[in-house]
């Protein structure tokens, strides 16, 4: 996906904020209209222009700029009118793709017929993603956004277990951007604790990686 695409999202929720942030991790430009104000004063200092609105309102789309996207996903996914008239509406701003998030297979059909170009079942994919995962010998978590982009947790590659990311020039290598690292806490009972990770930081050999990058770049980590 090229760096200079503008792509716009509908809906702040879990899966509309992970998609943003993996995208303006890797330089995309990213617009992010949400109703709700709290989650767009938490993202004031991240790279994702958020902005309040309501997607359901043509108007608030145009003047947040849907217009000039190359992409657009409505993450509405569980407000079916919602979903849908945000929808019609990036369809009628002539958005070139609109993919569209559907919470049932009747909700999917519905944003096929308006015109959605992609209908995506986050639940239902990660379900035959993870299916596909326990046939390799390495785990690998993925949860799919679109165009063949996903987002991941994974094992530490060997080439890596000891190495800090600068070293391993992982994104060089491997094709990837590490957006955290869940590592075992000196308590066995406890979660692991999350890292945002610096280039310095030195890999263990028994940390999880959550990484971006296309499905071509993830899939030889599930080998």
């Amino acid at each position: 996906m090229a760096k200079n695409r503008k792509i716009g999202i509908v809906g702040g929720g879990r899966f509309g904020l992970t998609l943003a942030e993996a995208l303006a991790a890797n330089g995309l430009d990213v617009t992010l209209v949400e109703k709700d104000w709290n989650v767009v004063q938490s993202l004031a200092d991240s790279p994702i222009r958020a902005i309040q609105g309501d997607a359901t309102n043509p108007g608030v789309l145009r003047d947040a700029g849907f217009e000039a996207c190359d992409i657009a996903v409505v993450a509405i996914g569980s407000a079916m009118e919602a979903s849908t008239l945000a929808t019609i509406n990036c369809k009628d701003l002539k958005i070139p793709r609109v993919v569209a998030k559907a919470a049932s297979a009747v909700h999917g059909r519905i944003l096929a017929r308006i015109g959605a170009d992609n209908v995506v079942y986050p639940d239902r994919d990660r379900a035959y993603r993870l299916a596909e995962s326990i046939l390799h010998r390495n785990p690998i978590d993925v949860f799919s956004i679109a165009d063949g982009y996903s987002v991941a947790e994974v094992a530490v590659p060997p080439a890596l277990a000891g190495k800090s990311l600068a070293e391993g020039n992982v994104r060089q290598a491997f094709g990837i951007t590490v957006l955290s690292v869940r590592r075992v806490t000196g308590d066995a009972s406890r979660p692991r604790e999350t890292i945002i990770p610096t280039g310095s930081e030195v890999l263990r050999a028994d940390d999880r990686l959550v990484v971006f990058g296309s499905d071509k770049a993830l899939a030889p980590l599930a080998d």
